[in-house]
């Protein structure tokens, strides 16, 4: 890993240098060869001792922040916090890469054959004479037969109509 320090308010001495390395020694194996880089950025404002590391791997920013009274142990919570994001990450890439694995070696479901929809056929006729009455006499008629429905010609306006019987027990009334 490389690693590239900024000091602000303050200089970077070969002591915190070697502390921030030996960190990152410890957390090395999560962090694949010398394609990453890191940034430390050491600062002192009002007493407080801030320390922000960046690093770059795998096309993504880790990035954590800490500041607190003492420079060391600033560095060492931020290079904590780094460890922790680093190791959801690379969770996160062989998770993915496991379930690319399952779903590659998964057997394609063998296409079962389903016949083709036959088509409905008529399978009886019937003829109803289609007599000229209104929907009153409809009604009546409807009453005397068995069948839920009556085909009948509107006298009022010589329309072929259909009345028929509702489940509630009043009747409906089709027309074209």
């Amino acid at each position: 890993m490389k690693f590239e320090y900024t000091g602000r308010h303050i200089e970077v001495t070969p002591a915190l240098r070697s502390h921030v390395e030996e960190h990152f020694d410890r957390i090395n194996h999560l962090f694949d060869g010398n394609s990453s880089k890191a940034h430390i950025i050491i600062e002192v404002e009002r007493g407080k001792h801030r320390s922000e590391v960046i690093v770059n791997w795998h096309d993504q920013v880790l990035t954590a922040t800490t500041s607190v009274e003492d420079m060391y142990k600033s560095l060492s919570q931020t290079i904590d916090k780094i460890e922790k994001q680093a190791l959801k990450l690379k969770t996160k890439i062989i998770d993915k890469y496991h379930k690319a694995k399952k779903v590659s070696t998964i057997p394609p479901k063998q296409a079962e054959v389903k016949p083709a929809p036959v088509s409905p056929q008529i399978i009886d006729t019937k003829d109803y004479p289609v007599k000229p009455m209104t929907e009153e006499e409809a009604i009546l008629r409807l009453v005397e037969e068995e069948n839920q429905f009556l085909v009948f010609r509107n006298a009022a306006n010589e329309r072929v109509s259909v009345i028929y019987k509702r489940k509630d027990g009043n009747y409906g009334l089709i027309q074209p």
